[in-house]
């Protein structure tokens, strides 16, 4: 990719599956990545990975539900590294129920880390980016939010936000140089949808709705998620803003 030597980026999320390979392949194309996560083990291990393949990333633990809590993470990291110039919202979390066997308390969770989350990395991290003039900011949205998802309600009014979110930042922060896109993953095979089926077990069940409906035949890896992202930071996007691009072996075709 072009341009993303030397560029320093925020992942949210950078401990998990898709956040982890999110970072390594910014690490590989010369960029410096902050691993920001509420797991600081996990995150840790991602920076540990990063480093012994010769990249460069600093770790901070942080809450993203807490606005405060991310001011001061975001700070801390660009007082170390210089200001961000790359966001990448892509921490997540869902359990599968229907609708009316939820409730508020439920609702509130997953409204504030997957819509809220996101809003205060925004809020934070954009404003320099608008004062110099420049930056990308991809957000991890979900297939959900497009079609909608059994069983994913409240989940997927959090992704179908963050898209059309996506769209209206794209047309404010057009003219200040910040180009904002979303991927929407499909179906990854990740520990967060194992955790939704019995046994972690993706070779029946749900797993295999999932490869049936996919017309490749098989569930997205994490690995298959990170080109787009770097694609979409990089300098061969800088003509690309206010889109929503799917990565879901064709589950998704929408125009």
């Amino acid at each position: 990719m072009h341009g993303l030597e030397q560029k320093v980026a925020i992942v949210t999320g950078g401990g998990g599956a898709i956040g982890r390979a999110i970072c390594r392949r910014f690490a590989e194309e010369g960029s410096i990545v902050g691993v920001f996560d509420i797991n600081e083990e996990a995150a840790r291990e991602t920076a540990v990975q990063i480093d012994a393949a010769g990249g460069s990333a600093l770790v901070q633990q942080v809450d993203i539900t807490d606005y405060d809590a991310v001011a001061a993470a975001a700070a801390a990291f660009e007082a170390a590294t210089g200001p961000a110039e790359i966001l990448v919202n892509n921490a997540g979390w869902d359990r599968l129920a229907n609708f009316l066997d939820t409730d508020p308390a439920f609702w509130n969770q997953i409204i504030a880390i997957n819509l809220l989350g996101a809003l205060n990395l925004h809020h934070t991290v954009v404003p320099g980016m608008v004062e110099r003039g420049g930056g990308k900011v991809i957000n991890i949205a979900s297939d959900a939010g497009r079609v909608g998802s059994s069983g994913e309600a409240v989940y997927s009014a959090c992704k179908g936000g963050i898209i059309a979110f996506t769209k209206t930042l794209a047309r404010e922060l057009a003219r200040n140089g910040v180009c904002c896109n979303a991927v929407a993953p499909g179906p990854v095979d990740t520990p967060l949808l194992r955790s939704m089926t019995p046994d972690g077990d993706l070779d029946s069940g749900l797993g295999k709705a999932f490869r049936r409906a996919i017309p490749m035949r098989r569930l997205g890896e994490p690995d298959d998620m990170p080109g787009i992202v770097a694609f979409l930071a990089s300098e061969d996007a800088n003509f690309i803003t206010g889109q929503v691009i799917s990565v879901s072996g064709g589950l998704t075709m929408s125009g």
